[in-house]
Order: structure tokens, then C-alpha cells, then sequence
């Protein structure tokens, strides 16, 4: 017999049931056979062929003996009771028998079923913790993506006796530390614009999308304003059909901070002036929109010839802009340090990070009442950009099935209907195409593989970026099986501490950005985030060279995951460490590169 709980062992055991409950079946049905189906009886009662006999004489026994006719038939019935008499008990005990079989038979199966096993059973050769593998579920639901590298990620984290690795929390290349903030100072590298005197006109600039796109917007026009020397108007925030936020700079950012550092290159005001405020723009044939201009257009796009100076200026102005001259009001300063707080454990500040996002809300030194020598806990912060906008934008599948294709369709015709008439000009790649030459964001399970990959702990302490995942908690279920220590801002912050954030997106945004911006690890999962962009370029031009992001190359890691029914997971893991070490390098701002993400240039920072 094979060892219990195998599935050898277990087609075994129930082997040996069935035999067992095979004589007994027989022997009842030969008790049948023998006093219930003899021709000769039968005969007697109707005359008929031996079949009818048989029902006839089976429908007799299940009923009132009275049912039988006098004389041969009673005597037949009184003949049939008396046998009935005689083995009651071996009857009923047959029964019996017979159910407590099938209930063992039921129960044995329940307990040594081969996939439960591998759920209750640690593995040998490897110490159990509190990790358990990927459940299955007979239902019909989400594809489960990556079964078999979650349950070898969710063996790895279960031994105990495996360090995590230092590294994790540190940028892993020295050269980091060596670039320093500068755009707000005068350098060797870096041309101060002068206030122009002779003002050319105004402009108003509506930004539309979420905080982030709205940020990059704001920058981009103080730019503008500034080569063409023109006052800029405090931008307008557009109400969106997606965010519904209807938020204004104002609600988000220090205005008066925001005119005062930049008072030297670009003329700010709030209002346009009384005589100009009822003047139609776009009768006066005076509105651009985004559709007529790149997110970040170059100088030529604006006017046709630029000097090297004001080409200078352009990214620098962005840069001070977007690192310097955005502060968040109050109101977000005061609820971020307390998430933040939380997050850590502990009461003050700890980089610069914290000061140039917090200011003065966040101590500097430590509480009376607290224990510096604990220190704070560390954290990585993590952005999934699968909420439904992300999703149905990007035309992929994440692992929904016929529903999540039928919703995304949906959302589409009603959120994105230029996206659907683009495609019908053109032939669209298919969600596996897309996937696999790594056009998709991250999913949940891909997160999770990424960080054990690295070799971050089961107990990692995890802050989610945005709570509203596509898929709800089900498709968070493999991520938070190998990392359950996940928590998002509605987990850390009370309801009353959050009620004046609700209904607004942009505000609820800010506070992600906050703890992620100051998190001792920022995880992303799509290239292509606007916040995942800004964050990590805020913690490049304030990290000091301590702020470290992982970067996973989408590209690369389809390919890595296109092995994943093979790979082990010691290959696995050396492939992603390469992957992720490579795109933490330092490198200077390539052409074309985003300014709030790679600042890494002598326009925007000095380097030592």
C-alpha cells in the first residue's frame, strides 16, 4: 500500500472499500434471487412468464401482505413474511452497513484528496510557516495565472531558515548618491531665467485626467509662459467622467508657495484681470487644446526658433516646477504624515523626502513618549495600475474570462469611445500579443512573483497604492496569500480621518503619492504610470541615493514568465534579480526621457 495521503495511497484504500462493499452488495442481491424471483412461485401467481412474476412478486414484498389473493397467493404472501421475519436484522444491518461505507468512502476522499494535500501539507525538506499554497476552487471563476510558480514562490517563502538580503532596502549602486537637487539654485550648469518685463499676454491652461496628469500639465505650462513671456494664470482642473473629482488647484496646492517660488522667471496671478474676464477664447480663435500639442512639447512646437538659453530654461523651469513649487495644502500634509506615522510606526521624520513632502507636519525629532531605539519599520510601497480605467484602456486580460471581456467592452463604448474608432483604422494586437511583447501592466499574481523573486520576506509589510482593483479582493488573492501584511490608506486612516477626502479622487491620489514617494522601497507595475513616473522621479531628485524603486522591464519579464510552466524557481529567481538590477542603474537622462522621471541631468541636478 503506498504512503498515506498520496494519491497511490489513497486509490488504495478506497480499492479495498470497493471490494468490501461489492460482496455485500452480492450477497443481498442473491438473498433477492433466491426467495424473490423462483419461476415456480411466480407462476402461481399470475401464470405469466418469469419477468412478470419477478416485478409482480417485487411490488408484493414492498406492500401489504393483504394485497395478495386467497388460497396459492396467501399462501405465497404468508410464505414471503415469514422469511421477511426470520432476516429483519440481517436486512437492517446490511443497510447499514452499506451507508456507513459510503459515508467513510466520502469522508476518506474529502481528507487525502491530492490537491488539498498539497494545500495542508508542508513540502518535504522545507519549514512551514503561515504560507499556504494557491486554493483551487471547483467553481468556475478567474483563470489562475501562474499557479505553479505562486505555489513554488509561496515554498520559497515558507523556509525559514532563508535571510532576506539587506540589499533589498538599498540602492544597489553608489553612483545614486552623487546627484543632488539644484533647480532651484544657481550652478555652472544651470541659466536663471530673467522676469520678463514686456508682457506678451496671458495664458489659461485646463488640465484634465487625475492628480498626476494635472501636475505634469501645470509644469508644462510655467514652461510655456516663460518662453513666450507671458503671465500665467493659476491653471483650471477640468471635471473628468472618470476621476469625477471636482477638485482645484487651489484644493490640492499652496498657491501662494507655488507664485512665490517661481516668482523670478514666470509672472503668476490668480484671476485674469476684470476687463479680460468675460473675453470668449475660443470665439477669439485663442484655445489650444491637447490634441494640437505633445504632453511634453518640445520648444519648437510653441514657437519656431528657440535659443540654447531658452531651451535650458524650458527644463529647467519644469523641474522647479513640478519639485519645488508644488507643495501640497495643509489639509493632504496633515493626513499623509499621519498615514505615513502609521505605516512606520513612528513619530518623525527620517529624509529628506519626508521634509520637502510634509513639511513641518511630520516631527523632526522624537516623540517623549517614543522609543527611538525601536526604529521604524520599513516598508514597500506598491502600484498596481489595474483599476478598470487602466485595464480597459490597455486592452489586455487579466484573467477574468467571457465577464471581465463583456465589462471591459463596455466601459470602453462609454469612456472611450475615440480609443475604439482608432482601432477600427488599424489592426489591434490580441491581449496574448500584447502580454507577451510587454505592453500590459502588471497583474496581481505578476507583483507577487516579482517580489519573492527578489527574495523579499513572507512578513514583508506592503503599502497599496489605490484600493480600487479591478476584480475586487478575489484578484488580489495570490498576492496577499504570499504577503499578507498589505495594507492600503482606507486600512491605516479612520472613516471620519478620510471623510474629507471622499468624492475626491485627485486629493485621495495626493495622499498615495505621499506614501509612496517616502516608502523605503517603491515597487512599479506599469512603465507607463503617470503616478508610478512622478514618484520615482521625486525620490531620485530627493533620495539621496537611499530611495531605491524596482523597476521590472514588462518586456522582460513576459518572456520569463512565457517559461513559467518549466522554469525552476532558482533560475527564476537569478533571471529577476538581472532584470531588476539592470533598470536600477544610474544613468543621465536620455533624449527624449521625461524630466519628472529621470531628473538626472544637468538642467535639473548637480552632480558631486
Amino acid at each position: 500500500m503506498g504512503k498515506q495521503g498520496s494519491p497511490r495511497g489513497r486509490q488504495e484504500e478506497n480499492a479495498d472499500l470497493d471490494i468490501s462493499y461489492g460482496d455485500k452488495e452480492q450477497q443481498f442481491g442473491s438473498l433477492l434471487v433466491q426467495h424473490g424471483g423462483d419461476p415456480p412461485i411466480g407462476r402461481r401467481l399470475a401464470g405469466g412468464d418469469y419477468n412478470s412474476d419477478n416485478v409482480f412478486l417485487a411490488e408484493g414484498l414492498k406492500n401489504d401482505s393483504a394485497k395478495f389473493t386467497p388460497c396459492k397467493g396467501a399462501y405465497v404472501g404468508k410464505r414471503q413474511m415469514g422469511w421477511l421475519h426470520r432476516h429483519i436484522k440481517s436486512i437492517v444491518f446490511t443497510l447499514l452497513l452499506m451507508g456507513f461505507l459510503f459515508l467513510l468512502d466520502s469522508l476518506w476522499f474529502s481528507i487525502f484528496d491530492p490537491v488539498m494535500l498539497q494545500n495542508k501539507f508542508p513540502l518535504q525538506g522545507s519549514s512551514k510557516t503561515e504560507v499556504e499554497m494557491v486554493p483551487r476552487t471547483v467553481k468556475e471563476g478567474p483563470v489562475k495565472l501562474y499557479e505553479r510558480l505562486l505555489n513554488l514562490a509561496a515554498s520559497s517563502l515558507a523556509e525559514e531558515f532563508k535571510q532576506e538580503s539587506s540589499k533589498l532596502w538599498e540602492e544597489p549602486y553608489p553612483q545614486a548618491s552623487s546627484w543632488k537637487p539644484c533647480a532651484d539654485k544657481t550652478s555652472p550648469h544651470v541659466v536663471r531665467a530673467a522676469k520678463p518685463r514686456n508682457i506678451t499676454g496671458y495664458i489659461l491652461i485646463s488640465a484634465n485626467g487625475g492628480l498626476n496628469q494635472q501636475r505634469v500639465a501645470v509644469c508644462n505650462a510655467v514652461a510655456i509662459a516663460s518662453l513666450l513671456n507671458a503671465t500665467l494664470v493659476i491653471p483650471k482642473f477640468l471635471f473628468s467622467n472618470v476621476w469625477k473629482d471636482p477638485s482645484q488647484f487651489g484644493d490640492i496646492y499652496q498657491e501662494d508657495y507655488f507664485m512665490d517660488i517661481l516668482k523670478d522667471e514666470v509672472n503668476i496671478i490668480k484671476e485674469l484681470p476684470p476687463n479680460l474676464k468675460l473675453l470668449d477664447v475660443e470665439a477669439a480663435g485663442s484655445l489650444i487644446t491637447d490634441a494640437d500639442l505633445s504632453k511634453e512639447a518640445t520648444p519648437d512646437e510653441y514657437i519656431k526658433k528657440i535659443l540654447p538659453l531658452l531651451l535650458r530654461n524650458r527644463v529647467r523651469l519644469r523641474c522647479k516646477c513640478n519639485f519645488h513649487a508644488l507643495k501640497f495644502v495643509p489639509k493632504i500634509q496633515q493626513t499623509g504624515s499621519l498615514l505615513v506615522r502609521r505605516i512606520r510606526r513612528y513619530d518623525f521624520a527620517r529624509s529628506t523626502l519626508d521634509k520637502q513632502l510634509l513639511g513641518n507636519l511630520i516631527p523632526h525629532v522624537p516623540l517623549r513618549d517614543h522609543h527611538a531605539a525601536e526604529g521604524p519599520s520599513k516598508y514597500l510601497a506598491l502600484h498596481l495600475r489595474i483599476e478598470i480605467d487602466m485595464v480597459a484602456y490597455s486592452m489586455c486580460e487579466f484573467g477574468g474570462g467571457e465577464t471581465e471581456t463583456r465589462e471591459l467592452q463596455t466601459y470602453r463604448e462609454v469612456h472611450f469611445p475615440l480609443l475604439l474608432e482608432r482601432l477600427k483604422e488599424s489592426k489591434p494586437l490580441s491581449p496574448e500579443e500584447l502580454r507577451r511583447t510587454g505592453k500590459c501592466p502588471l497583474t496581481p499574481e505578476e507583483a507577487a512573483l516579482v517580489l519573492a523573486g527578489l527574495g523579499f520576506k513572507h512578513g514583508t509589510y506592503i503599502y497599496l497604492a489605490g484600493s480600487d482593483i479591478y476584480g475586487g479582493q478575489s484578484r488580489m488573492q495570490a498576492l496577499t496569500t504570499l504577503y499578507p501584511n498589505l495594507v492600503t490608506k482606507e486600512d491605516l486612516l479612520t472613516p471620519n480621518e478620510l471623510a474629507p477626502f471622499r468624492n475626491f479622487s485627485s486629493q485621495l491620489a495626493a495622499l498615495d503619492f505621499i506614501a509612496c514617494a517616502t516608502s523605503d522601497v517603491f515597487a512599479i507595475t506599469d512603465s507607463g504610470s503617470q503616478l508610478s513616473s512622478l514618484v520615482s522621479g521625486f525620490r531620485t531628485y530627493y533620495g539621496g541615493g537611499n530611495a531605491p524603486t524596482v523597476r521590472p522591464s514588462e518586456y522582460r519579464l513576459a518572456a520569463i514568465l512565457s517559461r513559467n510552466k518549466t522554469i525552476g524557481w532558482h533560475s527564476f529567481e537569478g533571471k529577476i534579480r538581472k532584470m531588476i538590477d539592470e533598470g536600477q542603474r544610474v544613468h543621465v537622462r536620455g533624449f527624449g526621457r521625461s524630466i519628472y522621471q529621470h531628473p538626472r541631468c544637468k538642467q535639473c541636478m548637480c552632480r558631486h
